[in-house]
């Protein structure tokens, strides 16, 4: 199983940036998908993820951050960003019991 993620840039706050990730491999469809963050310094955490239909998000994104998904990929809409949302971005993909994760994509906001 693999997860290949796009779409992270150089953006400036109020800005709008789209994430993608495409999942491949042998199987029919994720139990849940999701979009994790790194800031510089700081733990992985969640930012939103979306499992069985069943979408939450971070209080941090709440209202600015939309997630989407298939059976296989997944998106997020990253409206109003702040300087804050800056880390490395990383969707997820689980298969229970596994979880697999994309290569990451850099997301700066910054002006």
């Amino acid at each position: 199983v693999q997860l290949q993620a796009s779409g992270g840039g150089l953006v400036q706050p109020g800005g709008s940036l789209r994430l993608s990730c495409v999942g491949s491999g042998r199987f029919f469809e994720f139990d849940a998908m999701g979009w994790y963050r790194q800031a510089p310094g700081k733990e992985r955490e969640l930012v939103a993820i979306n499992s069985g239909g069943s979408v939450n998000y971070a209080d941090s994104v709440k209202g600015r951050f939309t997630i989407s998904r298939d059976k296989t990929t997944t998106s997020l809409q990253m409206n109003s960003l702040k300087p804050e949302d800056t880390g490395v971005y990383y969707c997820n993909g689980r298969l229970e019991p596994f979880d697999y994760w994309g290569q990451g994509t850099l997301v700066t906001v910054s002006s």
